[in-house]
Protein backbone atom coordinates (compact mmCIF):
# COMPACT_ATOMS: atom_id res chain seq x y z
CA UNK A 1 0.00 0.00 0.00
CA UNK A 2 1.62 3.29 -0.32
CA UNK A 3 1.19 6.63 1.38
CA UNK A 4 -2.69 7.41 1.46
CA UNK A 5 -4.10 10.41 2.92
CA UNK A 6 -7.58 11.52 4.96
CA UNK A 7 -9.16 13.76 2.66
CA UNK A 8 -11.15 15.42 5.31
CA UNK A 9 -7.85 15.73 7.67
CA UNK A 10 -4.67 15.42 5.50
CA UNK A 11 -3.64 13.00 8.36
CA UNK A 12 -2.05 9.06 7.17
CA UNK A 13 -4.83 6.70 6.95
CA UNK A 14 -3.99 3.73 9.04
CA UNK A 15 -4.89 0.72 7.14
CA UNK A 16 -6.26 -0.30 3.65
CA UNK A 17 -9.61 -0.56 4.82
CA UNK A 18 -9.56 2.74 5.44
CA UNK A 19 -8.16 3.59 2.12
CA UNK A 20 -10.43 1.56 0.63
CA UNK A 21 -13.55 2.95 2.39
CA UNK A 22 -12.50 6.46 2.09
CA UNK A 23 -12.04 5.11 -1.95
CA UNK A 24 -15.89 4.17 -2.38
CA UNK A 25 -17.16 7.20 -0.27
CA UNK A 26 -15.70 9.07 -2.74
CA UNK A 27 -16.61 7.24 -5.88
CA UNK A 28 -20.24 7.00 -4.88
CA UNK A 29 -20.28 11.03 -3.64
CA UNK A 30 -18.46 12.08 -7.09
CA UNK A 31 -21.02 13.32 -9.75
CA UNK A 32 -20.41 11.73 -13.27
CA UNK A 33 -18.76 15.06 -15.13
CA UNK A 34 -17.55 17.08 -12.10
CA UNK A 35 -13.79 16.34 -12.68
CA UNK A 36 -12.06 17.80 -15.45
CA UNK A 37 -9.40 15.56 -16.20
CA UNK A 38 -11.43 12.31 -15.23
CA UNK A 39 -15.55 12.86 -16.68
CA UNK A 40 -16.38 9.27 -16.28
CA UNK A 41 -15.58 9.42 -12.81
CA UNK A 42 -18.08 9.25 -10.47
CA UNK A 43 -21.15 7.98 -9.66
CA UNK A 44 -24.95 8.48 -11.34
CA UNK A 45 -26.35 8.23 -7.56
CA UNK A 46 -27.14 12.43 -7.52
CA UNK A 47 -29.19 11.93 -10.51
CA UNK A 48 -31.79 10.13 -8.23
CA UNK A 49 -31.37 11.63 -4.97
CA UNK A 50 -34.92 13.03 -5.35
CA UNK A 51 -36.57 9.74 -6.47
CA UNK A 52 -38.98 8.13 -4.61
CA UNK A 53 -38.33 7.12 -1.19
CA UNK A 54 -39.75 3.62 -2.37
CA UNK A 55 -38.12 -0.05 -2.96
CA UNK A 56 -37.98 1.07 -6.91
CA UNK A 57 -35.98 4.28 -6.21
CA UNK A 58 -33.36 2.49 -3.36
CA UNK A 59 -33.29 -0.15 -5.67
CA UNK A 60 -32.16 2.68 -8.85
CA UNK A 61 -29.98 4.24 -5.97
CA UNK A 62 -27.62 0.93 -5.03
CA UNK A 63 -27.34 -0.26 -8.62
CA UNK A 64 -26.15 3.04 -9.79
CA UNK A 65 -23.32 3.06 -6.59
CA UNK A 66 -22.96 -0.60 -6.93
CA UNK A 67 -22.01 0.10 -10.84
CA UNK A 68 -19.56 3.06 -10.12
CA UNK A 69 -18.03 0.92 -7.21
CA UNK A 70 -17.61 -1.96 -9.71
CA UNK A 71 -15.59 -0.02 -11.96
CA UNK A 72 -13.39 2.13 -10.38
CA UNK A 73 -12.65 0.22 -7.29
CA UNK A 74 -10.50 -2.73 -8.38
CA UNK A 75 -9.67 -3.99 -4.77
CA UNK A 76 -13.66 -5.18 -3.55
CA UNK A 77 -17.05 -6.85 -5.11
CA UNK A 78 -20.12 -5.48 -4.38
CA UNK A 79 -22.26 -7.99 -2.55
CA UNK A 80 -25.40 -6.00 -1.69
CA UNK A 81 -26.55 -2.70 -1.01
CA UNK A 82 -29.02 -1.19 1.56
CA UNK A 83 -30.77 2.44 1.51
CA UNK A 84 -31.91 4.07 4.98
CA UNK A 85 -34.32 6.90 4.45
CA UNK A 86 -33.88 9.54 7.66
CA UNK A 87 -36.45 11.89 8.95
CA UNK A 88 -34.12 15.02 8.65
CA UNK A 89 -33.99 14.05 4.64
CA UNK A 90 -31.21 12.53 4.97
CA UNK A 91 -30.19 9.03 3.65
CA UNK A 92 -27.34 6.46 4.04
CA UNK A 93 -26.37 3.96 1.47
CA UNK A 94 -24.61 1.02 3.17
CA UNK A 95 -22.92 -1.45 0.65
CA UNK A 96 -21.68 -4.61 1.62
CA UNK A 97 -18.24 -5.68 -0.23
CA UNK A 98 -15.99 -8.22 -0.51
CA UNK A 99 -12.47 -7.40 -0.65
CA UNK A 100 -10.82 -9.58 -3.87
CA UNK A 101 -7.64 -10.46 -2.41
CA UNK A 102 -8.40 -12.68 0.46
CA UNK A 103 -12.34 -12.36 0.18
CA UNK A 104 -12.68 -10.61 3.52
CA UNK A 105 -15.70 -8.32 4.13
CA UNK A 106 -16.39 -5.01 4.66
CA UNK A 107 -18.96 -2.42 5.23
CA UNK A 108 -19.08 1.32 3.79
CA UNK A 109 -22.04 3.35 5.07
CA UNK A 110 -22.16 6.87 3.25
CA UNK A 111 -23.85 9.52 3.67
CA UNK A 112 -25.84 11.11 0.32
CA UNK A 113 -27.19 14.22 1.88
CA UNK A 114 -23.84 15.49 3.46
CA UNK A 115 -22.67 15.13 6.52
CA UNK A 116 -24.68 15.98 9.69
CA UNK A 117 -23.94 19.06 11.38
Amino acid sequence: MGLSISRTTGARLPDELADITQSVQTIVTTPVGSRLRRRTFGSHVFALIDAPANAAGSLRLIAAAADAVERWESRVRVLRGAVSPGFDGRATLTLDLALRLNGGPLTVDVSLLGAST
